[in-house]
């Protein structure tokens, strides 16, 4: 668990070691504000279990009231019954993934806290203290959001961002971290024309940290430039479709 910001009634929290073995490493991050909290992407079954184990240290369980997740990905959205059940949270999810999501077993008593959120994104309000919906299509998903932080100043990137490789919290060199990330974007990612629509947005943020949902985050305003920059200018999905060496 790493505390990635703490001060005057707001606290966000990191959980990026609850997966093993096949698992895809994924990041768990839970906000609290007042007396609520908001789990952002909370994962799979065997992640749930540690999870929800391990989330009494930052929170009562009974002040999770919202459940963010990014898009339809198994390894967001598969223990949602779980979470639904045990807590009398919301959970947030694209109206595009609204008729999905009951595929994952979604129970009858909790369907009706599934909130839909339209294209052009929202607002989830936590004790308070309201967090933006950015707008992330295609990046991977069709049907995909971040989450921006006004308070920490963090944003929440889902797969965008992502990284494969040394196990590490932080990235420290961002030219040296770029090849732990480049096959990844070139292959999920869409195409640069959403790219370039998400790095538009991302600058009107006052953004201290970008947080993925795997890998290392990007901490301080010159790697979220840095990052931003790599992102709006890469070439990937239908650019390269069919360019020789794509990476699977």
């Amino acid at each position: 668990m790493l505390t990635l910001f703490d001060a005057n009634g707001h606290k966000k929290v990191c959980f990026h070691d609850l997966t093993s073995g096949h698992m895809f490493q994924a990041n768990q991050h839970v906000v609290v504000h007042a007396n609520e909290a908001l789990v952002l992407d909370p994962g799979g079954h065997k992640v749930h279990t540690k999870l929800f184990a391990e989330i009494s240290a930052v929170v009562s369980m009974s002040q999770v009231k919202h459940l963010f997740f990014s898009h339809q990905d198994p390894d967001i959205i598969a223990a949602a019954n779980a979470w639904l059940m045990m807590t009398d949270a919301k959970g947030y999810l694209s109206s595009l993934w609204m008729r999905f999501i009951t595929h994952f077993g979604i129970d009858e008593l909790v369907v009706s806290r599934l909130v839909a959120i339209p294209d052009e994104g929202g607002t989830i309000t936590v004790g308070g203290q309201p967090l933006e919906l950015i707008p992330a299509h295609f990046l991977h998903s069709p049907g995909n959001f971040h989450v921006y932080d006004p308070v920490s100043k963090i944003l929440y990137t889902g797969d965008l961002g992502a990284s494969l490789g040394p196990d590490t919290i932080q990235v420290t060199d961002f030219d040296a971290h770029i090849p732990h990330m480049e096959g990844f974007h070139r292959r999920y990612m869409a195409g640069n024309r959403a790219l370039r629509a998400w790095a538009e947005r991302a600058r009107k943020l006052d953004i201290e940290t970008i947080a993925p949902q795997h890998g290392a985050m990007m901490a301080g305003k010159p790697l979220v430039e840095r990052f931003i920059s790599w992102a709006e200018n890469l070439s990937c999905g239908t650019d390269i479709l069919f360019a020789p060496g794509v990476p699977s």
